[in-house]
């Protein structure tokens, strides 16, 4: 029993809502690169990454180096007022290396869902339609409209009401879910007939790694018949990116590792290294559809995110991040797999660089994994249609031998679920 925990939870139930879930019961005095430490000195190895946020780690040394450099400059002009020069270069650098067929240009905001908002804001202007198609198992915000997109209910769509209209879900290709890619296929062929023509649909969004839906990468015929569908209808390809971006999947973008090009890439969280800031990139002639006063926001493109920024790139680039990701990335696999034929529960391991995860035959087998990581120092966290599965979002930056001994305690945990079923037969 921790009295100052204790006590602290209940101020929080008494200050915040209770919608806003937490997962620790403990509360962060500090961090550096993949260690967080608690109020109480206690240290914990960070495999969360603030959800996909910190493929940089915990406080960079560069990006905080570049953020108190802009602090000595200014805070805070609203781009739309007085622009500066840092968003101008960061959008040429985005432009360049993010896999956008011809010519590109990118506009940034604060959120996540607001860059996924402002993307089919952009596809309705440039097509003059209404309709988004989305898969099931998607997740793609909190707000109205990213709500409506997204491909689930519980707990993020549930009674909050009637949702935005014009968005419809097909099916997302899972070998284990019994969804073929012709399945998949078909199902948007459903869509078409059954919910909304295809000369009415502007875009069709997907994340070529579902995030919350289980790290379930998508196949290349999937998505070169997604493409070729598009065409054929005149619809544009939006690649949520906000959660595979930025040297997680071993690539710059998850979309680098296919031929297929979207034709708008949203982004988002390790952007920033810590720092709220998000953006669409896409084809020039789709970006400037919208009229000047169209797009933006207070914070968009805020000065001290837009200088972090700089400084992620920097950092993946020149501590070779995508190569470090596809590295760990093989190790923690190379175990998950060796595991899995020790342990029944587990049902499929799936990775593309350090996007990794595995699949457990229920959520309690998550859950009590996820709970002993938690008493032996490490963080985990739990995510897929059924919380069965635990998903891996450690910084990239992360020691080795702090890496080794993540998976050590995560080796532990996945083997007690053993321990407890030979517990449980014998009692």
């Amino acid at each position: 029993m921790n009295t100052h925990y204790d006590e602290l939870n209940a101020r929080k139930q008494q200050a915040s809502p209770r919608g806003v879930g937490v997962l620790c019961q403990w509360y962060v005095e500090k961090a550096e690169n993949a260690t967080i430490w608690d109020q109480q000195g206690q240290a914990y190895i960070d495999f969360a990454g603030g959800i996909a946020v910190l493929n940089t780690g915990h406080r960079h040394p560069k990006v905080i180096a570049a953020v108190q450099a802009q602090l000595e400059k200014f805070t805070h002009t609203a781009y739309q007022i007085v622009p500066y020069q840092s968003y101008v270069t960061l959008a040429e650098r985005i432009n360049q290396l993010a896999p956008i067929a011809g010519p590109a240009k990118t506009a940034f905001f604060t959120t996540g869902a607001e860059a996924v908002e402002n993307a089919i804001k952009i596809a309705r202007c440039y097509t003059g339609r209404h309709g988004v198609i989305t898969f099931g198992n998607s997740f793609h915000g909190r707000t109205f409209m990213t709500m409506a997109m997204t491909g689930k209910t519980a707990p993020y769509k549930r009674e909050f009401g009637v949702m935005p209209s014009g968005v419809f879900h097909a099916r997302y290709p899972h070998r284990l879910g019994g969804i073929s890619v012709d399945a998949a296929m078909a199902s948007i062929d459903d869509v078409f007939s059954e919910d909304i023509a295809p000369q009415d649909v502007a875009a069709i969004v997907l994340e070529p790694v579902q995030g919350e839906g289980g790290f379930n990468v998508v196949p290349a015929d999937f998505l070169k018949r997604l493409r070729a569908l598009c065409d054929r209808h005149g619809i544009l390809l939006i690649a949520d990116e906000v959660q595979t971006g930025f040297a997680r999947t071993g690539r710059l973008y998850a979309m680098d590792h296919f031929d297929t090009k979207a034709d708008l890439i949203t982004m988002a969280k390790s952007l920033g290294g810590g720092f709220p800031i998000s953006g669409v990139v896409g084809r020039a002639e789709v970006m400037d559809a919208p009229n000047p006063g169209g797009l933006g926001g207070t914070y968009a493109g805020n000065p001290l995110a837009v200088a972090a920024a700089h400084a992620v790139i920097d950092v993946i680039e020149e501590e070779k991040l995508c190569e470090r990701a596809n590295a760990l990335g093989a190790m923690l696999v190379a175990q998950l797999d060796a595991l899995k034929s020790r342990v029944d529960h587990i049902t499929d391991v799936r990775a593309l660089g350090s996007m990794v995860a595995v699949e457990f035959e229920a959520a309690e087998h998550a859950k009590t994994i996820q709970n002993y990581a938690m008493q032996h120092g490490l963080l985990l966290l739990t995510c897929g249609k059924y919380a069965n599965v635990i998903r891996f979002l450690y910084p990239l930056t992360i020691p080795q031998a702090q890496f080794q001994q993540g998976l050590d305690i995560l080796q532990q945990a996945i083997l007690s679920l053993k321990t407890d079923q030979i517990t449980q037969a014998v009692g």
